[in-house]
């Protein structure tokens, strides 16, 4: 689809309408400069109704500005500039034939952008929809691993945010999986089968099915799983959580098997290498036995990526989430601590829980955003909660209310 049509549909203006006109016109504002004379009709363009849609006319706008008026179009004309169309980037500037270049000049606003010239140019504050989106202008940086970034980046970017993925973590397997295949072989000992995360999910079945083994060695062994997102994964594996604490996290695990009798039964516990002890703790002084064997393991890649770092020192994030502890520690790692707080300076710090806000405030950083419920759903919603109620007070607001352009 041309840009001629794409930037001015997110841009709210339609380039035709019944009420309006029933004509478009798509011209080059940038004609080649070894021509001597414009191939560009000028009298027929300004003496039409029709709507004007220039591409790459930003260096000749006010050349543009004063042919159309100088062969009749209205000086009060509505022009649209619309710039990085249809991204999460866009930008909008309106005028009217008189007075786009000037704005344009004062503004700073640069190619790539096309202009639009038209009665439809008023329609934009009824129509416009993709800039009016509660996240729209916002940059938000997600720090989860990669390969579980995508879930949570679609839901800000559908809300309107720029994000920028910045994996703080690479999820391997262990680089012995001795401790894991033993507790495997013997599943028909346990009683329980504790999932945390999607990865321990996804890490527990890849060993199984690598020894040749498949969901029935689980047997009458139930299952527990932190929360519903886990339980989820677990569904095509064929395996239904018997067990979803109502908190979902470690404490909440150990709350729900507080209340029923564990002494003497056993569990399996796959985990991460860097998870709490919540859990083998707590089971254990209820007189519970349990096995933890590491199902994966936390890695720290070796450097930000490079628009991630620009966007950063540009000081182009207004929100940055943190989805657990260990991508709070390995941004800091991955910075060193005093560069991540003057980094983080003024920039909105959302969290998914407790213990990462815990986090968040050990190395030096304040939370402003933290859920109820301990879901990326949740987690994204009160980010747009917490920029809509600052949205109302723009004179009371801190830098990281605001967004840093």
């Amino acid at each position: 689809m041309t840009a001629g049509i794409g930037a001015p549909a997110y841009a709210g203006i339609t380039l035709t309408h019944r009420d309006v006109t029933t004509s478009v016109a798509f011209v080059t504002g940038h004609e080649h400069p070894g021509k001597e004379t414009s191939e560009i009709d000028w009298e027929r363009l300004s003496l039409g109704s029709g709507t004007v849609v220039f591409y790459m006319g930003m260096k000749n706008l006010p050349q543009i500005a004063d042919n159309l008026v100088a062969h009749g179009r209205s000086p009060e004309t509505p022009v649209a500039l619309i710039r990085w169309g249809t991204r999460p980037e866009q930008e909008i500037l309106i005028g009217t034939l008189a007075d786009i270049a000037e704005k344009a000049g004062k503004a700073g606003f640069k190619a790539p952008a096309i202009t639009v010239v038209g009665e439809v140019v008023r329609l934009r504050e009824k129509l416009r929809w993709f800039d009016k989106r509660p996240l729209s202008g916002r940059g938000v940086l997600v720090t989860r691993a990669v390969d579980q970034a995508g879930e949570f980046s679609s839901m800000l970017a559908e809300l309107g945010a720029r994000v920028y993925e910045c994996p703080t973590i690479s999820i391997v397997p262990p680089e012995d999986c001795t401790g894991l295949d033993r507790a495997i072989s013997s599943l028909n000992g346990f009683h329980w089968l504790i999932f945390t995360s999607i990865n321990t999910v996804k890490y527990f079945f890849d060993r199984l099915a690598f020894l040749g083994l498949d969901t029935r060695e689980i047997g009458a062994c139930r299952v527990c799983a932190v929360g519903p997102k886990t339980a989820a994964a677990l569904l095509p594996f064929g395996v239904r959580a018997d067990l979803v604490p109502d908190d979902y996290k470690a404490e909440g695990v150990i709350a729900a098997f507080r209340a029923m009798d564990v002494k003497g039964k056993r569990f399996l516990f796959p985990r991460g290498d860097k998870a709490r002890d919540v859990i083998t703790t707590g089971l254990d002084q209820m007189g519970g036995e349990v096995v933890a064997p590491v199902a994966y393991c936390n890695v720290i890649p070796d450097s930000l990526p490079d628009p991630v770092m620009q966007a950063l020192e540009e000081r182009k994030i207004d929100c940055v989430t943190f989805t657990s502890s260990s991508t709070v520690e390995n941004l800091g790692a991955m910075l060193g601590e005093n560069r991540l707080l003057h980094l983080l300076e003024g920039v909105a710090v959302a969290v998914i829980g407790p213990v990462t806000a815990r986090t968040c405030r050990e190395v030096g950083l304040e939370v402003h955003i933290e859920p109820q419920e301990y879901t990326l759903a949740a987690l994204s919603e009160e980010i747009v909660k917490y920029f809509a109620d600052k949205q109302h007070d723009m004179g009371k607001r801190s830098p990281a209310e605001t967004p840093r352009r």
